[in-house]
């Protein structure tokens, strides 16, 4: 994806702003004036026909409609159609979009700590990621964070394990990472590296076409039904678990800061509630549509493989490596890392005595 860069994305708001001077349509000029619609445009990383990562997105635009009365619209478009896949952050950022559906793992070149809230290698799964964010200190660092950025971002869905990589062979030892080119999702992306892989992002719709022609050997994405819908099986036949780099992944409802301070409390709200839904919907989602996936792929020849422990064993190791860098190079990483470290060392005790192991 070609990088548009601050000068496009500014010229783009003040292009924004200039079309917002003229004369409002007769029904919102008639609003209540302590009410006024809101009419937003969101672009996305994901299309919205790609289940889940793309539907929860998609699914904004019909509950906010539903829950304000259509007093607040955030019509969902396309990636590509107001920005690329990969670029929502400058655009929502600088004002030319109201707001972005996306990961906060995608920002790692504009706010590395981000990357703590997208997903964690050897991380909690959901329940213990909400419960430090909610209430151990984690949505106060993500809200600070994305402020100086000129974002409001709200924790807008959250899904279950994903798998960890489709490969052309049987991966027996980590010495076959070596020189492996590889697309791969973020802090995963550097523990990998640590084992001599070369990785890549790239956006969703691009993956298969890399793998089927051979400008990457291997890659992961995402969970059984997404990738299955994506067709990697077609191109490679060894599917590996667990998700060792990414137990659970936040989703999030970016907000141009400026806009959303112009909300009403009402309307403010009414976002907030539809993003609670959403992390409901899309995690039950994500746990239903799995078992049927996995059936489907193997039907269609794939082998489904369990990382041996020793290979795992190496790949915690790296991850505590890279922790231990990104945060030395970034303090925002550091209070971050440190804060989730704290709260799941304390809830180690919960998780080791509520719950059948």
């Amino acid at each position: 994806m070609p990088d548009l860069g601050r000068g496009f994305w500014l010229g783009a708001a003040l292009a924004l702003v200039l079309t917002g001077c003229g004369a409002k349509p007769e029904a919102e000029a008639e609003a209540p004036a302590e009410n006024p619609p809101v009419r937003w445009k969101m672009t996305s990383t994901f299309s919205s026909s790609l289940v889940l990562l793309g539907s929860a997105g998609k699914r904004i635009e019909q509950r906010i409609a539903e829950i304000s009365g259509g007093n607040i619209e955030i019509k969902f478009y396309e990636p590509g159609a107001l920005a690329p896949a990969l670029e929502g952050f400058d655009a929502v950022a600088y004002g030319a979009i109201e707001a972005g559906w996306s990961t906060p793992g995608y920002w790692a070149g504009k706010v590395p700590a981000l990357q703590l809230f997208g997903a964690v290698p050897f991380g909690p799964d959901a329940a213990e990621y909400l419960a430090w964010f909610d209430h151990g200190g984690g949505r106060a660092l993500f809200e600070e964070f994305y402020h100086k950025q000129g974002i409001q971002s709200l924790v807008c869905g959250v899904i279950p394990p994903e798998a960890s990589g489709w490969f052309k062979e049987e991966i027996t030892s980590s010495e076959q990472f070596r020189g492996l080119k590889i697309r791969f999702f973020g802090l995963g992306a550097k523990v990998i590296e640590k084992l001599g892989a070369s990785t890549q992002l790239l956006a969703a719709g691009d993956i298969f076409p890399a793998l089927e022609l051979g400008t990457i050997d291997a890659t992961e994405f995402s969970m059984p039904a997404i990738d299955l819908a994506l067709g990697f099986h077609q191109a490679a036949k060894h599917y590996y678990f667990p998700g060792w780099h990414q137990q659970s992944t936040f989703f999030e409802l970016m907000v141009n800061l400026e806009a959303w301070e112009a909300l009403t409390p009402l309307q403010k709200a009414q976002i907030e509630t539809v993003c609670s839904d959403n992390i409901r919907y899309s995690l039950s989602e994500g746990e239903a549509i799995q078992a049927a996936a996995l059936k489907r792929l193997q039907e269609a020849g794939v082998t489904l493989h369990s990382w041996p422990e020793p290979i795992l064993e190496e790949l915690r190791a790296a991850w505590l490596e890279v922790a231990e860098e990104s945060a030395a190079e970034d303090p925002d990483f550091a209070r971050a890392w440190e804060s989730l470290q704290a709260f799941r060392q304390e809830y180690r005790v919960w998780r080791d005595r509520g719950y059948l192991n």
